[in-house]
This record gives structure tokens, sequence and C-alpha cells, in this order.
């Protein structure tokens, strides 16, 4: 370290030794704690050599004054107006092939010096007043008598006003986008804040053009422009709650956050630059070129001072460190921004985190509005969705049929994953037409319900007592509604059996085929269990799709789109058509939820056979249903350990299916509202109080409460 100090030239503008005084501070596999010590090394070899102390001082400064800054204020860490999609693009192109840099920005130079993706963690280790004791010692180096004046904080000052004038070109250019208008239409009823915010720092900028041509005593405080940026905010906050009832997309989505990083780095950036006597600090603090008082009261020392040279005086000890005022402690911050913001700018990772929540939470929070209807509150609701289950049940004995006989075709796999994928589709779409329900799909839709009630920043507000009761209502509908799919499916698939043989004389399954379907739900001798896992996989991916879709179905008002085809109402009439538009708006994420989750299924199994993977799918409902088919193919001839097995392996199955698509659901909307939830432990305890108040009710629910209309008498009717 040393050894670079004094080999450092005052004049140069070359990044190669700052790269290597840079590599000492680095710590080496991780050694976090190293970063620290070698700071402090390093400000006390500076404190002892002023001569290297000031060499360093002139270094940096001659970097600063040879290269731009606007980029490295305006575009490092804030997202381009490039789009998700072209910004996506754009990542997984330079993670493979860094962009060519060039040494006019001063940007380009932070990515020579910190070159290692991890070097913001052992930046941010480093304890602030560590940093700030560094930053100390180099800024007030005393400089020899003959040292020029630089210029290094006017030259930083103006490169943040011209970052403070494209950021808000930006937000202007941003806020006028018309996807954004479309979402707040009020927005053209008055005057566009995003615009009115341009206008206030195009008058700010001018006049702290005039503050530095010394015009002016000081530019006005930019407290009026701060309001405008408040009102840009209130605006990105009221489209964010409407996308919650009007659905959102993934170009708004990042809008959104391209709009809220440029606004918050457009604050950082006025509050440094701030020389008004609100900011509490005077211009000439900011401005001042602190470096010429520096030298003339060395002077005047080295005159009072006979045995000292002239040529450098010592710097005296300081009396104590400096204080951590706002603006320094902004700054530092600031420059931690800045250098994660550089690190991770490659990240793909980065990216989806800061887009896809606010399009997840759309989405899980449709599915939430959804999970509602699978959540029976009563005996009668309970008996209501028991009737539901059992249509279910109805429909997929005959899918279950249908999938055997189309495998008889012998067709080409492709071909015959397009006929099981139709096969399960059309099925699936029908139950959802015909008001019925899949009991493994509601997993998906009535964890996000949960996680709604859940929704609490730092997780004390719950009140742990509802919340077990709606876990106890979810877990006893649930119950109830694969009930329902099983013993419906079962009875529908013997009795298809049994007239398949009555009317073509032979089985529908040959015996090795029925003892096939046994083999594929033993939940011991087979990966059946496995299996049940992928199947809980999609239906998940479903519940998601579903959510997807509704979302879409409200963004893009496909109700509305609907009603607007003529040729549509002049084929079924008007009414109808409204019917139709009024039914795609409600159901469409049913619909797409139930089609993309049979094409999942049909195509599993396809290809884990193409790729050679060991790759299928195990429902519930279909291995009751395909279990009663192998009944009827043998004869009835089944030991009763065979049968115990089956039944287990559809009762695991079903176990299966549903913790995981469950847990799935829940872990996304948990991480979609952002929410820690670490007490389940009180949870349980509160569900395992109403198991003991009320044992049959916890799985039955609780009465019905009769209503009785009781007649008011009033003088007219006496």
């Amino acid at each position: 370290m040393l050894d670079i100090l004094e080999r450092i030239d005052p004049h140069s503008d070359s990044t190669d030794l700052l790269i290597e005084l840079v590599d000492c501070l680095r710590p080496r596999r991780r050694h976090r704690g190293h970063a620290s010590a070698a700071v402090r090394t390093l400000t006390q070899l500076l404190r002892g050599n002023p001569a290297q102390a000031w060499a360093l001082r002139s270094y940096i400064v001659t970097l600063l004054e040879k290269r731009r800054h606007t980029s490295l204020y305006s575009d490092i860490g804030i997202l381009s107006n490039d789009g998700f999609f072209t910004e996506l693009k754009r990542r997984i192109a330079w993670r493979l092939l860094p962009p060519a840099l060039d040494d006019l920005y001063l940007s380009d130079a932070l990515d020579q010096v910190l070159y290692a993706e991890e070097d913001y963690y052992w930046i941010r280790s480093v304890p602030d007043a560590d940093w700030l004791a560094l930053f100390d010692v180099v800024a007030e180096a005393r400089p020899p008598l003959d040292a020029a004046p630089d210029r290094a904080r006017l030259v930083t000052t103006m490169g943040m006003l011209d970052a403070i004038r494209t950021l808000s070109c930006r937000v202007c250019a941003l806020g006028l986008e018309p996807r954004l208008v479309h979402s707040y239409s009020e927005i053209e009823d008055f005057d566009s804040p995003f615009l009115m915010q341009n206008i206030e720092v195009n008058h700010y900028l001018d006049e702290y053009g005039r503050f530095l041509e010394g015009a002016i005593p000081r530019p006005d405080d930019p407290r009026h422009l701060l309001v405008m940026l408040d009102q840009c905010d209130e605006v990105v906050a009221k489209i964010r709650r409407n996308s919650l009832s009007f659905g959102t997309s993934v170009a708004l989505t990042y809008v959104l956050v391209a709009i809220t990083q440029s606004i918050e780095r457009l604050r950082k950036l006025l509050f440094l630059v701030d020389v008004s006597e609100a900011s509490g600090e005077s211009a000439t603090a900011l401005l001042a070129a602190p470096e010429q008082e520096a030298a003339r009261e060395a002077e005047r020392d080295a005159e009072s001072a006979p045995c000292a040279s002239r040529e450098l005086v010592t710097m005296p000890q300081p009396a104590g460190p400096r204080p951590v005022t706002p603006r320094r402690a902004a700054a530092l911050a600031l420059a931690q921004e800045l250098v994660e913001g550089h690190n991770t700018k490659y990240r793909v990772r980065g990216l989806f985190r800061d887009n896809i929540h606010l399009l997840a939470r759309n989405v899980t929070e449709n599915a939430s509005r959804t999970g509602e209807h699978y959540i029976a509150e009563s005996r009668s609701q309970l008996r209501d969705m028991f009737k539901a289950a059992a249509g279910a049940g109805l429909i997929v004995g005959f899918m279950a049929t249908f999938k055997i006989l189309l495998s008889y075709l012998r067709a080409a796999p492709l071909v015959e994953a397009f006929l099981f994928s139709m096969n399960y589709s059309l099925g699936f779409m029908l139950v959802h037409m015909l008001h019925w329900t899949i009991a493994t799909k509601q997993p998906a839709m009535t964890a996000q319900r949960i996680a709604a009630g859940l929704h609490s920043r730092d997780g004390r507000s719950i009140d742990f007592d509802s919340m077990a009761e709606l876990v106890n209502k979810v877990f006893r509908t649930q119950i109830v509604s694969v009930l329902g799919n099983v013993v419906v499916a079962f009875p529908t698939a013997l009795v298809i059996a049994i007239a398949y043989q009555q009317m073509m004389g032979h089985h529908l399954v040959t015996p090795e085929k029925a003892m096939h379907l046994l083999h594929d739900i033993d939940p011991i001798h087979t990966p059946a269990l496995f299996y049940a896992a992928i199947a809980g996989v999609w239906l998940f991916v479903a519940g998601l799709i579903s959510g997807y879709y509704d979302n879409k179905a409200l963004y893009t008002r496909m109700g509305q789109r609907v009603r607007q085809l003529r040729w549509l109402g002049s084929l079924i009439g008007i009414e109808r058509r409204d019917r139709v538009s009024r039914y795609v708006e409600n159901n469409l994420g049913g619909l797409m939820g139930n089609f993309y989750f049979g094409i999942l299924l049909g195509t599993t199994g396809t290809v884990g056979y193409l790729l050679g993977l060991p790759l299928d799918i195990r429902h519930v409902t279909f291995s009751t249903a395909n279990f009663a088919t192998a009944l009827v193919g043998l004869d009835y001839r089944m030991s009763w350990e065979m049968a115990a097995n089956a039944t287990l392996g559809v009762a695991l199955i079903g176990a299966v299916n549903l913790l995981v698509s469950f847990s799935l659901a829940l872990w996304v909307a948990l991480r979609a509202r952002k929410i820690q939830f670490k007490r389940s432990v009180m949870l349980l305890r509160a569900l395992g109080r109403r198991f003991v108040q009320a044992p049959l009710d916890f799985f039955i629910g609780p009465r019905d409460v009769e209503v009785i209309d009781i007649p008011v008498f009033t003088k007219e009717n006496k």
C-alpha cells in the first residue's frame, strides 16, 4: 500500500494505480473485517504522510476533471427507458459479453476500479466513520505553495446539476407515457405534476447557473420543486392502488419502478447541491476551493516556523473527527448506492425483483378474490361444496375413461400428448363452466386468501384467532371437496367399466393393463408420490395462470372489447353478446387456468419420455377412477393387500397434491406481499384451541343459524 502511494503521479488521469490501491483494500475470500482494517491503515498512512495525501487528492481530482459525471448519477442504479424485455435482453447479453468501456465517462472508470461483483458488500461492511475519516484526510490535505487550486467540488456539483436535468426530463417523459395515462386518466384533467416538475427543475437550474456566475448571492431553495416530486409520487401510488382493481402489466410496472427510482435519485442530488439558507450550509462551504485557504494557512505557518521547509508543512493532527452532518452522511450513502448499482447492473435477478413484485401482487390478489369462493362458511355451504365436487368427480370419471381409450390408439408421442392434453383441458373447462369444483385446484386459490389475511408489516398485528378460523374453514372445505371428487369418481368409473363390458363383451382394460394401473398408484414401490408432487406444482402454476389472466382481463378491459365486436352482435344478438362479454371478463382466468393445467398434465409424461427423464403426473381423482377401472378389469379378484395399497396410494397422492400446491401458492403470496410470517406456533395453538372446544365443528363446521323474521308492528298495521 505504501509503495502504491509513493508511485502516485498527481497529474495522471490513468486508473491503474487507483485499481491497485483498491485491490489492497479489497478483502480476500470475503473476509470483510480485513477491509475495515485496511481502510484504517490507509488513513493512518496518509495522516502521517501529508505529501502522499496531497498527491492522492490531486490524482483523484485529475481523474474527476477529465471525465464526465452525468451518467454516473443519472444511470447507475436506475432502470432505462427501453422497457422490461429490452432491458432483460441487454442484461443477458452483457452478462455474456460486457460492453466496451470509454475513459471519457466517470461511470466507466468506476467499472474499471470496482470490477468485482461483490465489491459493494465489503464497501458497506466498512463503518461509515472509517470511510469519512479517510475522505477527510484526503480532502483536507494541505497543498504545496506552488500547487494550483483544483476544481473538485465544482466539477462534482456541475455533474450533479446535469444529472438533475437529465433525470427530470426522464421523469417527464415516463410520466406522459400512454400506458400511464390509460391507468390514471384523471391526470388529463389537471396539469401533470410530471410536466410541472420539469419546468421547476429548469427554473431552479437557471437560478443555480446565475449563482455560479456570481450574478446572485444564492439560488432559491428547491422547496417548491420537492412538492412537485411529492405530487408525482402520489400519482404513482394511486396508479398502484388502482392496479389492484383494474389490473396491471409488466410494461406499466416497469414504468412505475423507473419513475420511482428517478424521483428518489432526484431528491438525493437536490439535497447534496442545495446551498440555500434552508439547507443549513453556506454556499462558500459547498463550492469554494478550501485548498486555497489551506495553502495560505500553510504559508503563514511556514513563515512563523523558520526551521520548517517552505515546500512542505507537516499536517497537524486533528483534534477529533469531524461531525457527521446530514450532508456528509447523504453523500456517503449515495456513494455506496452507486457502487451497489454498478456491481449489480448486469444482474437479471435484480431486474425481476424490482419489476415482478407488483405484478405478482396483483396476480395473487386476483387469485385471493377467487379463493374466497372456495371457502365454506357453514354446513349448508359445505353441502353445496360437496355437491359441486361430486359433479366434478362425475366428469373426471369419464375423462379417465377417455384417456384409457385414447391410449389404445397407439399414436405418435406428440400426437398422443395433444390428445391427452385436450381431454384434460376440455374436461376441466367443462367443470368450470358448470360451476363444479376440482378439489386439488382449490389450494392454489385459498392460499392467496390466507396470505391476504396475514398482510401485516411486522406480524404483530395479526389476529391469530381469526386466522385460525380461516385456516380451519379452508381445511374442512378442502376435505369435503376431496371426498366429493373421490366418492363420485370411483363409482362413475366403476359403472362405466361395467357398462363397457356389457356392451362390448370384454373389459375396458386387460388384466395386464389393470395391474399396470394399480402399479402406477403404488406409493411404496414406485415414484408415484414424486409424480404427485409434479402434479402439485402444475396445480400451483395453474393458479398463477388464472390470476394472471384475471389481471389481464381487468387491465385490457376484455369485456368492453368483446362488447365492441359488431360481427358477434350480428351473429348471436346484442343481448347474448353482452352476456358473453360479462362471462369472459369474469371467467377468463378460470378458463385459461384450466386449459393450461390440462396441457401441463397431458404433456408431462411425453416430455419425460422424449428426454429420458422420470417425469409423469399422478392426480388423486384420476387415480381413484383408475383404481375402480382396474377393479373391474380384474373381475374383482383383488387381495386385501392390493386394495389397501391402492387405497393408501390414492390417499397419499391426494395429500401430496394438496400440500405441494398449497405450500407453493402460500409462499409466493407471502413473498408478493413482502410478509415474513414466523409465528406459526401461535397459529397452531389457536387451531388446537378450536379443535378442543368443538371437535365436531372443526371438521363439519358450525350449525347453520336460522334467521327468524319477526314482524314489526306499527300504528298503521296494528
